[in-house]
C-alpha cells in the first residue's frame, strides 16, 4: 500500500475540538479553528468527503498528536471507510510522538485501606502497603468474571497478577478422592473434581466470597479454571464447581489458587470485590508516581469489509477481549503499533485478503499474537494474510493453551520475520494449506507444558503444502525441562517441508507423528534430544483415528478433483494406500551435532528414507563459530559433501529498521 505525497490531512490532538474543521494540526490563534478532538470524529470526516464527492485522488492521512485518547467506545470502520489501491486512508500517529489508544480507564482515586474487617484478613506484614479503589465511582459497574474476559488491572504498562497462592509455581494433587475407573492410555484417575492436597493454606481461604483454581488436571497441555465449591481442612479436601475437566483429574497434576483477598501478599498483586466494586492492589512501585489502568471496553478497533486502510505507530491497549479485529476486506494494514495488555488476542483476521500486521510489538496478551484465517480451501485459493517482523512475547496469560502468538488457518498466509519468545504454550500453530512460515527466531516457549510444540499443526491428512523454512528455534524444553517438541507434526499430519532450520537445546527438535510425504531436509540441529522422531501410531494406539476423524476429514475436501488431485496426487488414493502406514517421510542432508540423532519407531522404518546425513562431526570443523551461535559452514565444511545448502543466517530474526523505512516505503503485499 503506497502512501501518496499529496494526500489531504485531517489532525486529531488533545487539544482538539470535534466541531472544528480538523485541517489544522494545532488551535489557531482566535482558537475558533484547529484540530478534532477524537478519531471517530476524523473517520466521520472522511464519510462526510466520500457523501459529497470529494474524495480526493490521493487518499486521506489522518495525523494523531500525542496525548492519551480514552476511548468510550470501539473504533468502527465499515466499507465505507475504505480507500482505494491508488488512495488509502491512513491512520497514523505524528513522527516522533507518543499516541495511545486506551481501552481503558485510568483509576487515580486510591487511598489506603484502613477497613478493619478487609485488613484482619491480610497477612500482617504487608497491611500497610495495600491501597483500595472504588471503580463504582468511576462508572464501572461491568466487572466479568474471573474465568477470564472480566476486568485486568494494569500498572505502569504491566499486567498485575490477581491475587494468587503460590505466588509462583504450582500446588500439586496428593491424590483424588474417588477412584471411578477412569483412565486414558492406562493412566488412572477420577472424572469427579475432588481431590487431596498438601498443607494448611486453604484453611485462609474458608471465608472467600469466589476463591478460583486454575490447573492442568490430566494432560500437561490442557488446563481449565474452576470456581472453588468447597474446602475440607480437616480432611484437605478440595472440591470445584461442575462443569468438570473433560480428561479429568489425577495424582500428581498441578494446579493454583487466585481471586483470593487473603493472599494478597506480594507486590504487583490485587483483588477486586465485586459485590463492592473496590478494588485491592500493593503496587510494586510508589502508587502516586505511576498510572493504573483497568480493561474496560472488549475490543479497541474493529474493520469489516475495509479495504486500503493503514493503521501506523500507535500504542493500542486495556481491552478485555481482541484489540485489533479485521473481517473481510483487502489491503489492511497494522504496521509499527504497539499493541499490549489485553485480556485477548493482538490481532484477529477473519476473512478477506492481503491483510498484513507489520512492525509491531505484541505482548501482556491474555491469549494469543496474530491469527490470520483467509483463503478458499475447496479451490485452495490463498488469501495472502502476512505477519511480519514482529516482536511478540509473554502472551496466553489467561488461556493458557492453543493460543500462539501467531496462527495460520485456511490458505496460503505467511509468518515471517518474527521474534517470539516467553510463553507457556505454542509459538505458531497452523491449519489448512500451503503456508510459509520462514526466518523467525522462537525461543523460550511452551514453558508451561509438555508434549506441545514450538510450531504445531495436526491430526488430518488434506493440511498439506506448508513449509517451514529458515527459522532459528532454542532453548525449548518443556515444563519442568521434561521435553517438548520443535516442529509438532502431530498425529498423522502429512505434506509438510522442514527446511534450513537451526534448532539449538531443543527436545524432540523435528517431530513426525505417524504422518505421510512429510522432508526434514538440509537442518541443523545442536544438543537436540532427539533431533528426529518418527513413529508409526496410526498403525498401533491412533489407529481409531483412520476411519474416523482422518476419514471424515478427508471427505470434507475435494481431493480426486482439480486443483486437489494435481497439487496432491498422494492423497488420491490415499485410503486404497495403507492410509495409517507413515509413508514417503524423508529424512536427508541434516546436520546433527551433541544430543542425540533420531528416535524411530521399528514400525516405521520401513517406510522412511533416510540418507545423506551428517552426525556427530566435530562443530569446530563444521561451522565458523558454534561456541557463539554462529553457524555458518567453514569453507572446507564436510557438510558440503552431503549437499549440504548455507543457511543465510543473516535474515533470520527482525529486520535492523523495524518499520520506519524499510516497511513504510515497502508497498503491503505478501
Amino acid at each position: 500500500m503506497k502512501i501518496p505525497e499529496q494526500a489531504i490531512k485531517f489532525y486529531v490532538a488533545p487539544n482538539g475540538n470535534d466541531k472544528w474543521s480538523g485541517l489544522l494540526p494545532k488551535p489557531n490563534p482566535k482558537h475558533n479553528d484547529g484540530p478534532f478532538a477524537t478519531i471517530y470524529r476524523a473517520r466521520d470526516a472522511i464519510r462526510e468527503l466520500k457523501r459529497q464527492g470529494k474524495f480526493p485522488q490521493n487518499g486521506v492521512i489522518i495525523e494523531v498528536r500525542a496525548g492519551v485518547y480514552e476511548l468510550s467506545t470501539p473504533i468502527e470502520l465499515t466499507a465505507e471507510d475504505s480507500g482505494l489501491k491508488d488512495a488509502p486512508v491512513v491512520y497514523r500517529a505524528r513522527k516522533g510522538e507518543t499516541v495511545r489508544l486506551l481501552a481503558g480507564k485510568r483509576v487515580t482515586n486510591w487511598q489506603k485501606v484502613i477497613d478493619q474487617s478487609v485488613l484482619s484478613r491480610l497477612d500482617e506484614n504487608v497491611r500497610d502497603k495495600v491501597w483500595q479503589a472504588n471503580l463504582k465511582a468511576l462508572g464501572v459497574a461491568d466487572f466479568g468474571s474471573p474465568a477470564g474476559g472480566g476486568l485486568e488491572l494494569f500498572f505502569n504498562g504491566e499486567p498485575m497478577k490477581i491475587a494468587r497462592y503460590p505466588n509462583e509455581g504450582f500446588m500439586r494433587i496428593v491424590d483424588v478422592v474417588e477412584y471411578d475407573g477412569h483412565q486414558i492410555h492406562g493412566i488412572k484417575g477420577s472424572k469427579v473434581g475432588r481431590f487431596y492436597y498438601d498443607g494448611d493454606r486453604p484453611r485462609r481461604w474458608l471465608d472467600e466470597r469466589e476463591a478460583w483454581l486454575h490447573g492442568y488436571w490430566f494432560w500437561d497441555w490442557s488446563d481449565q479454571r474452576h470456581k472453588l465449591k468447597s474446602i475440607d481442612p480437616e480432611k484437605r479436601i478440595l472440591e470445584v464447581e461442575p462443569p468438570y475437566h473433560y480428561y479429568g483429574y489425577r495424582k500428581g497434576q498441578w494446579f493454583y489458587a487466585y481471586n483470593i483477598l487473603a493472599e494478597l501478599d506480594s507486590p504487583k498483586e490485587w483483588y477486586l470485590d465485586r459485590q463492592t466494586g473496590t478494588i485491592y492492589f500493593y503496587p510494586p512501585t510508589d502508587i502516586a508516581k505511576g498510572e493504573a489502568i483497568v480493561s474496560i471496553l472488549p475490543t479497541l478497533l474493529t474493520m469489516h469489509d475495509v479495504s486500503y486502510v493503514r493503521w501506523e505507530g500507535f500504542i493500542m491497549e486495556g481491552t478485555r477481549d481482541t484489540v485489533v479485529e479485521i473481517s473481510g476486506g483487502t489491503n489492511v494494514c497494522i504496521a509499527g503499533c504497539v499493541i499490549k495488555n489485553s485480556g485477548g488476542w493482538a490481532v484477529v483476521v477473519e476473512g478477506g485478503k492481503n491483510h498484513s500486521i507489520v512492525s509491531c510489538d505484541i505482548y501482556g496478551l491474555g491469549e494469543g499474537g496474530i491469527s490470520l484465517n483467509g483463503g478458499d480451501r475447496k479451490t485452495l485459493t490463498p488469501s495472502n494474510h502476512l505477519a511480519e517482523n514482529n516482536h511478540i512475547h509473554h502472551y496466553s496469560r489467561w488461556h493458557r493453551m492453543y493460543r500462539p502468538a501467531i496462527a495460520l488457518n485456511g490458505v496460503g498466509n505467511k509468518a515471517r520475520h518474527n521474534l517470539i519468545h516467553d510463553a507457556p504454550h505454542q509459538a505458531i500453530a497452523f491449519s489448512g494449506n500451503e503456508h510459509l512460515i520462514e526466518f523467525n527466531i522462537i525461543e523460550r516457549v511452551c514453558l508451561e507444558s509438555n508434549d506441545a510444540g514450538a510450531i504445531y499443526s495436526g491430526r488430518d491428512w488434506t493440511w498439506r503444502g506448508t513449509t517451514i523454512r529458515f527459522n532459528l528455534f532454542r532453548d525449548i524444553t518443556g515444563f519442568e525441562s521434561r521435553g517438548c517438541m520443535g516442529v509438532y507434526l502431530d498425529d498423522m499430519l502429512c505434506g509438510t517441508i522442514v527446511f534450513g532450520n537451526i534448532f539449538e537445546r531443543v527436545t524432540n527438535a523435528a517431530f513426525i507423528g505417524g504422518g505421510r510425504n512429510n522432508i526434514v531436509e538440509n537442518n541443523i540441529f545442536v544438543d537436540c534430544v532427539p533431533a528426529v522422531h518418527v513413529d508409526a501410531r496410526a498403525m498401533g494406539w491412533a489407529s481409531y483415528h483412520v476411519d474416523t476423524t482422518m476419514k471424515e476429514r478427508l471427505m470434507a475436501v475435494p481431493y480426486k478433483q482439480l486443483p486437489w488431485s494435481e497439487r496432491y496426487p498422494q492423497l488420491v488414493n490415499i485410503l486404497e494406500d495403507e492410509p495409517a502406514a507413515p509413508k514417503g517421510n524423508i529424512i536427508r542432508r541434516n546436520i546433527c551435532v551433541g544430543g542425540r540423532w533420531m528416535s524411530i519407531e521399528e514400525k516405521a522404518k520401513p517406510y522412511v528414507l533416510i540418507e545423506n546425513n551428517l552426525v556427530d562431526a566435530e562443530p569446530q570443523v563444521l561451522f565458523l563459530d558454534a561456541s557463539k551461535g554462529n553457524y555458518q559452514l567453514r569453507p572446507n565444511s564436510p557438510a558440503f559433501k552431503i549437499g549440504f545448502k548455507p543457511i543465510p543466517l543473516e535474515q533470520i530474526g527482525l529486520y535492523r529498521d523495524r518499520w520506519r523505512t524499510k516497511v513504510k516505503l515497502k508497498p503491503s503485499r505478501p
